[in-house]
């Protein structure tokens, strides 16, 4: 062993002192309460996602000939086929509800104030690649209610003032669904967005990096009480305690609730109700409430406020110092998107 660890030295030289103090950034007390400890959980989530979807693109065949057959396969004849596809679903699931309750964690906390907006607006780049990443791969099992969910989706866009039309077009490769449209979806979940989101992520732990973790102190905390404790290793043991209770959830969720298969995609027949995915039931009843350019145009104004949260809070509080605004919003929309969450789930399929 002190052959190998020279040898190492020798070409590494940074020895356990110094790896201490690259690795020992101390952390606030905070982060001991799970909470707080949310940041690390859809990073988690993503290197799952990213393994599971190595493994299923082995056999997955994106054609509208082989989709659905390519995923049938998977899941009834490939040796553990059925649990890796569980896995990559019930991963993507969790990772966006993780990611939503992140940053909703951040929001409540104030912890986008300056000077940490760029780090809010980085996050919400992230909640929008994970939520498109979920659009996608729903699509790529080539089922009833995936394609024709697809297609809906795809003409919502085609909504969108100016830029509706070419970002349809870009989607679908083409016009409408069509024989490459499937390609261009696998190529868009399983290339374009992780990478895209591998940079985000590199961005955002940077930024918290330079700034530091915001530090808050709450009121049960004894006076005189030691305000930081070390990254590593016993914020570490803490997350690697949260990534193994994860990986017993997704192995449980996947073997008690496994990912099944719909209907074939019928182009000629369209389902009485299309439904999404759970993380999109908000925008469709959205749009049942309101129509065409209104509804599209109200969304896009919704998330263009959600990334410049930061500057109005700020404004907001410059003109009135201590105003808890933000809170009785954020509350409001809590409340909005789990009714109209809840309203939409309550349809029958």
């Amino acid at each position: 062993m002190s052959v190998i660890s020279a040898w190492f030295k020798e070409r590494l030289p940074i020895d356990g002192a110094q790896f201490r103090e690259m690795t020992n950034e101390p952390v606030p007390n905070h982060l001991k309460r799970w909470w707080f400890c949310l940041g690390g959980t859809p990073a988690y989530l993503f290197v799952v996602q990213i393994v599971t979807g190595i493994l299923l693109a082995f056999y997955y065949q994106a054609t509208p000939e082989g989709a659905y057959d390519s995923v049938a396969y998977i899941t009834n004849e490939a040796s553990f086929g059925w649990y890796i596809r569980s896995l990559h679903k019930w991963a993507a699931t969790l990772m966006i509800a993780a990611v939503i309750l992140h940053q909703m964690r951040v929001y409540f906390t104030g912890a986008y104030r300056k000077p940490r907006e760029i780090s809010w607006i980085v996050g919400m780049f992230l909640l929008v690649c994970t939520l498109m990443v979920g659009f996608t791969g729903y699509s790529l099992v080539y089922e009833q209610l995936s394609y024709w969910g697809a297609t809906v989706g795809a003409n919502i866009m085609d909504n969108v003032p100016l830029i509706g039309a070419p970002m349809k077009q870009m989607l679908l490769a083409g016009d409408s669904y069509n024989e490459h449209t499937l390609s261009r979806f696998f190529v868009l979940h399983a290339a374009v967005l992780p990478v895209v989101m591998t940079i985000l992520i590199v961005l955002h732990l940077a930024i918290i990096r330079m700034q530091g973790v915001t530090e808050f102190r709450f009121e049960d905390e004894p006076e005189g009480k030691e305000e930081h404790f070390n990254f590593f290793p016993d914020h570490f043991l803490t997350e690697l305690l949260i990534g193994l209770v994860l990986m017993v959830l997704l192995s449980a969720l996947a073997i008690t609730l496994p990912a099944d298969m719909g209907p074939r995609a019928d182009a000629l027949v369209t389902p009485e109700v299309i439904k999404p995915e759970w993380f999109f039931y908000v925008a469709f009843r959205w749009l049942k409430l309101f129509t065409g350019v209104a509804a599209v145009l109200s969304m896009g104004f919704i998330l263009f406020v959600m990334f410049a949260w930061p500057f109005i809070d700020g404004f907001i509080r410059r003109r009135r110092p201590g105003s808890e605004f933000s809170v009785w919003l954020g509350i409001f929309g809590v409340l909005a998107i789990i009714a109209l969450t809840v309203w939409e789930g309550a349809v029958a399929h």
